[in-house]
């Protein structure tokens, strides 16, 4: 195996916080025939059916984002999962909420052959392009996204909410004139001090 080849899946991982897919190794010029070789060897670790991390890669905050969002990977090996509701909440900081479970929204045709794990939620919904971001190695709706599913949800109580939308607005994570331009924001409104 040339180094070249390994190179590009440590670059890979480290965009992933560690983590890859058997497709992705594959893409890479791994041969699922050497696998095992790898994972005896201690270099990999296996996570779930087919996500590996790099075993020396060190643990970053909240692995665990990642590693749902490579299991909502499509047939493509796409991930089809935004982190969303109380878990974005809990990624933008705006609460003091602990989740029980982590909520992830997936596109209305989501489908997987396993059962959904029981540490996930999923809410179904197409998501615009501009109520996601980017992260390393995961995606979580936009604040103003999160504040407004979560209102509209009435998922969480009062205090809670008006907590997350005055820190977002204290924060500049939004601000008082897109929520009075958004229509969607609406609700938001009588959070406002």
């Amino acid at each position: 195996m040339k180094n070249k080849n390994k190179k590009s899946l440590f670059d890979l991982a480290e965009s992933q916080q560690g983590y890859f897919t058997t497709q992705q190794a594959e893409e890479c010029s791994y041969s699922r025939s050497n696998f095992k070789r790898f994972l005896s060897s201690g270099e990999w670790i296996k996570e779930l059916r087919g996500v590996y991390r790099l075993a020396r890669y060190p643990i970053q905050d909240r692995p665990e984002l990642v590693l749902w969002t490579l299991w909502s990977r499509n047939k493509k090996g796409i991930p089809q999962g935004v982190w969303s509701h109380e878990t974005a909440l809990d990624i933008h900081d705006l609460t003091d909420m602990m989740p029980v479970k982590m909520h992830m929204t997936v596109p209305k045709t989501f489908r997987r052959n396993q059962k959904t794990p029981s540490a996930l939620f999923l809410h179904y919904e197409v998501l615009r392009s501009k109520d996601i971001q980017t992260r390393q190695g995961y995606f979580v709706t936009s604040p103003m996204k999160t504040l407004i599913d979560v209102a509209n949800n009435e998922s969480i109580a009062l205090d809670q909410l008006e907590l997350g939308v005055q820190q977002a607005l204290k924060r500049g994570l939004i601000t008082r004139k897109e929520i009075e331009r958004n229509p969607l924001a609406e609700i938001l409104i009588r959070y406002i001090p």
